[in-house]
């Protein structure tokens, strides 16, 4: 298989998912012995959580693209970038690089469609949750896309930069996401997008009542799809 290149750190916590992810779908899908061929650059959280808090998306992007240079240099056939909220600059980071970059979104997307849904409720940071670069592009794809009320993206946001990205996971926090989510299953959504990589530390589909579309594990699956595929194609 070819070389998947991973872009985390944002945070490290949710990193560790995608490589745990990762390998074992390698291991079901190659058997004996086979781990994937990855290469990572794990950046310092703390700095581009600054950035985001700042609105300095350019100079987040430059950082972000700078990295993913050095995977490619490093033999990345592929790039993952482990995180929801920094696709914000996805176009940055594809432009600097020459190898594909596999959209969260794109892969979240193609699984709502594949389960027959259209109308889902997102949960993510505010970043995510308020700006058109994740809703607009879930939306290309035909989707229906619904966020909570100004209160649950509150918590949401709050729960997971001051517990998730710290890997803590409090049960009053996941009461707090049920009543979030429920009010958005009461709201029409048929599906539920876990739109953090670190949300899926909290609730999951036995939380949610509808399906769960958890875009950690979707999105790590994917990259070993197209890492397979592009070596059958060599």
């Amino acid at each position: 298989m070819k070389t998947i290149g991973l872009l985390g750190g944002m945070s490290w916590e949710s990193t560790a998912l995608y490589y745990r992810i990762i390998n074992e779908a390698v291991k079901r899908r190659l058997g004996g012995l086979h781990s994937a061929p990855m290469i990572l650059s794990s950046v310092d959280f703390h700095f581009i959580e600054q950035l985001q808090r700042e609105a300095r998306w350019n100079e987040a992007g430059r950082v972000l693209a700078g990295q993913a240079q050095a995977v490619e240099r490093a033999g990345a056939d592929l790039l993952v970038l482990c995180t929801n909220t920094m696709h914000k600059v996805a176009d940055a980071i594809q432009k600097a690089i020459s190898i594909p970059l596999l959209h969260v979104a794109d892969t979240t997307a193609g699984a709502i469609t594949r389960a027959g849904l259209s109308r889902v409720g997102l949960l993510g940071t505010r970043f995510t949750m308020e700006q058109d670069f994740y809703v607009g592009r879930l939306r290309e794809h035909g989707l229906d896309v619904i966020t909570p009320d100004a209160a649950g993206r509150d918590l949401v946001h709050r729960v997971i930069y001051d517990e998730l990205c710290l890997g803590r996971v409090v049960p009053e926090s996941r009461e707090g996401y049920r009543e979030v989510i429920a009010a958005l299953v009461g709201r029409g959504a048929r599906g539920i997008v876990l739109g953090c990589t670190e949300i899926t530390m909290l609730v999951g589909p036995e939380d949610c009542g509808v399906p769960t579309f958890d875009t950690t594990e979707l999105h790590a699956l994917a990259a070993v799809d197209m890492a397979l595929a592009m070596a059958s194609k060599t």
